[in-house]
């Protein structure tokens, strides 16, 4: 298939926002990363992608509501992060089990500023590296013209910097993941596009972490989450609906119990959810190059920040 009309999958880049979330850590993977030809990787070669945005949001409690609480002055914590990262991809020619074989790795630099969190005054900022993304066995299935899916296994890594004792300055979760991924894109007739890739994120311990003013290891519950699209192609063009869901499966833990409730700022367990959707817009350039804009809106929230993001988004091959 024209490197012109396959996209890239497992847009797995580090977006600051989740850092400094009502938990540990945070969103390695910026939900709603991909979107067009989410499960269609291109022919064999080099590509590069460069994600650069802007998140903006305020803290939600269990319910669902606006934290504002004594524990946060009775101000509602609030971040903003902008955020870019530089992604290579490389699609071989070997094939197994009929499908390529590729691999690709994700260096992200953010800039953050977190403020009204619980125990801490005021806001503070931070600038550096997040925590890189590595994928060395990705596996992408051709079916048909219309039909395409792929397979990865991604490892986040903690190379971000991180203070236990001030999640403000912290851009990076202190501790690793390990997160499979299916994507799938159907392209029928007309010119519609339907995309949608299904990650399950899981994680290790963070052995340096703070909780309560206690020292310990903080375990932060596994997620269910998808990358969405439905949209039109029309010449160069493509106008589409895209976002994200995410519903966290497990509870967080401390030194092995249950994280407690706090009425008002944050339930037991600290499960975590949000639906996010907005306009998203694609131009293919004759070179194959594509610039993609969009924005999401983030709904539903619960024991997380609800904002917005605005991305624009860089493929091209090299």
């Amino acid at each position: 298939m024209k490197k012109s009309s396959i996209a890239l999958l497992v847009g797995s880049l580090f977006l600051a926002a989740g850092v400094a979330q009502a938990k540990e850590g945070g969103d390695q993977y910026p939900n709603g990363a991909e979107n067009w030809y989410a499960g269609a990787l291109p022919p064999p070669g080099t590509y590069f992608l460069n994600y650069f945005g802007y998140y903006g949001g305020k803290l939600q409690d269990g319910d669902g509501n606006k934290v504002s609480h004594p524990a946060t002055n009775n101000t509602t914590p609030r971040v903003d992060a902008v955020f870019d990262a530089l992604r290579l991809v490389h699609v071989t020619e070997t094939k197994i089990l009929g499908a390529n074989w590729s691999m690709h790795a994700i260096l992200p630099i953010v800039h953050q500023n977190v403020g009204n969190l619980p125990g801490t005054v005021g806001a503070s900022s931070k600038f550096g590296l997040g925590d890189i993304t590595l994928d060395p066995f990705i596996l992408s299935w051709h079916h048909s013209p219309e039909l395409h899916t792929a397979f990865g296994l991604d490892f986040n890594l903690p190379t971000g910097a991180y203070d236990r004792n001030d999640p403000r300055t912290s851009i990076g979760t202190n501790y690793y993941s390990f997160e499979p991924i299916y994507a799938v894109t159907w392209l029928p007739k007309g010119g519609w596009e339907v995309s949608a890739k299904l990650m399950y994120n899981i994680k290790t311990k963070n052995k340096e972490s703070v909780f309560n003013g206690v020292n310990g290891k903080y375990q932060s519950g596994d997620e269910f989450h998808m990358d969405y699209l439905v949209g039109k192609h029309i010449d160069n063009w493509a106008f589409g609906i895209s976002g994200y869901y995410l519903k966290q499966i497990t509870n967080d833990k401390f030194n092995g119990a249950t994280t407690p409730d706090v009425p008002g700022l944050i339930s037991a367990g600290r499960k975590g959810q949000v639906f996010a959707f907005g306009p998203s817009v694609k131009y293919t350039t004759k070179t194959g190059t594509m610039l993609i804009g969009q924005w999401q809106h983030e709904t539903m929230v619960e024991n997380r920040f609800q904002g917005d993001k605005l991305w624009f988004k860089l493929v091209t091959p090299l």
